[in-house]
């Protein structure tokens, strides 16, 4: 383990309780995501192509983390259910780019509406005080995803 100062220590509990919280979060919300008949992969892959846009193979098994085999039958998956399409790029014939589908992209939004509106009940529960620490504590959040 790396020795750090005090203030490296802080950061580092901080940045342990966000990361086990976060994921703890994002794991309970997903339970929500059974009414939509995905996978936690398809779902995820469809999620980069909703609100990612059209991609190429490479960039969806790169921003999914898997490899090229893995995410091949995966879209092959997401077609057959009517989700997501593959059309060839018009300035490049040997590229071929994978949307999501108008279903797909009402799929996943319907999905993403279930999760917040759990989350929206637990926030109503807050004290006052509590929201306004969360709003400020998701804007930090919102800025550190910026910086990549």
């Amino acid at each position: 383990m790396k020795k750090r100062s005090g203030q490296a220590d802080e950061a580092h509990a901080i940045a342990e309780r966000v990361h086990s919280a976060a994921i703890r979060l994002l794991r309970r919300l997903r339970k929500s995501d059974a009414a939509q008949g995905l996978s936690g992969p398809k779902s995820s892959a469809l999620s980069v192509l909703v609100f990612g846009g059209p991609q190429t193979l490479k960039d969806l098994a790169a921003a999914e983390q898997v490899r090229a085999p893995t995410m091949s039958r995966l879209v092959a998956e997401l077609e057959v259910d009517g989700l997501a399409t593959k059309a060839g790029d018009r300035s490049d014939r040997r590229v071929v780019r994978i949307a999501a589908t108008a279903k797909g992209k009402t799929l996943l939004e319907a999905g993403r509406e279930r999760r917040l509106e759990v989350l929206t009940a637990q926030v109503e529960a807050l004290s006052r005080a509590e929201r306004e620490t969360l709003r400020s504590a998701a804007e930090i959040l919102v800025r550190l995803n910026a910086q990549g």
